[in-house]
């Protein structure tokens, strides 16, 4: 669970960058069409678009950003032909990988894919080679750094539903089963705690060590696949260390 808190950390700093050049708007404005295209307009009885909503708002959306979004998925117009497709694939020294992507069109998508993964030690693999190492999860979010109440906020968020609560880094990761999120969310809600994210995710069921240059090499790799307009979210089984984070972070990149 480690890797994959510290990795989510990353992409959450990284995120406010994104957001910067609007990269990140875009990925959240196809999740809110994508959403409201499969379950109409109406939050309250389209869980996917309420929490695509959210996870817009979280990051600081503008609100007729995200109510145009809702509309044009309404609609029959633009992002009337957007499709999801998940990719995976092998990183440095055969570390899995999983990319979901939102596209236009496939074929450039998968091929902008497959070259990212040619050109940073990776592979493109077969449906199927690496999803039986993931876990379709619930991940809430929940900022601890300045509480002094964590371990009650650990049997809160049992008490709420949750299958298993982790803390690191000032941060509470709190889990759930795929299709109980919403209702541990919305306990969670009464129960006044504040969270800083709720979504659906893909959980290693094992994760693994490498050496540093492995882990550096994989994190170029994710970097440059999260850096591509169609792809929504990656994911991978590496534990990266916080020395090696560190020294990523710091642009030592060898």
């Amino acid at each position: 669970m480690s890797g994959h808190n510290k990795w989510s950390k990353i992409k959450r700093q990284k995120g406010v960058e994104d957001a910067k050049k609007g990269q990140l708007y875009t990925k959240l404005t196809r999740e809110i069409i994508l959403a409201a295209r499969q379950g109409g307009g109406d939050t309250e009885s389209n869980f996917r678009l309420r929490l695509a909503v959210q996870k817009a708002r979280d990051s600081s959306m503008p609100k007729e950003n995200i109510e145009r979004a809702i509309e044009r998925g309404s609609g029959a117009g633009e992002g009337s032909n957007l499709e999801e497709l998940t990719l995976e694939g092998y990183g440095p020294n055969g570390t899995a990988i999983m990319v979901e992507t939102m596209s236009d069109n496939r074929n450039r998508t998968v091929q902008e894919v497959r070259n990212v993964f040619n050109k940073t030690g990776g592979t493109m693999g077969s449906a199927g080679s690496v999803a039986w190492m993931f876990d379709s999860k619930g991940v809430i979010t929940v900022d601890v750094s300045e509480k002094d109440n964590v371990d009650d906020l650990e049997l809160e968020a049992i008490d709420a539903g949750a299958d298993d609560v982790k803390v690191q880094d000032g941060t509470m990761e709190i889990y759930t089963k795929a299709n109980e999120l919403e209702m541990v969310r919305k306990n969670l809600e009464q129960k006044k705690i504040e969270m800083s994210s709720a979504e659906l995710s893909l959980i290693p069921k094992t994760m693994v060590e490498t050496d540093n240059k492995t882990a550096i090499q994989t994190l170029k790799l994710l970097d440059k696949l999260e850096d591509l307009d169609d792809v929504q979210k990656v994911y991978s089984n590496v534990d990266f260390s916080d020395e090696v984070l560190r020294k990523y972070e710091d642009g030592e990149t060898e």
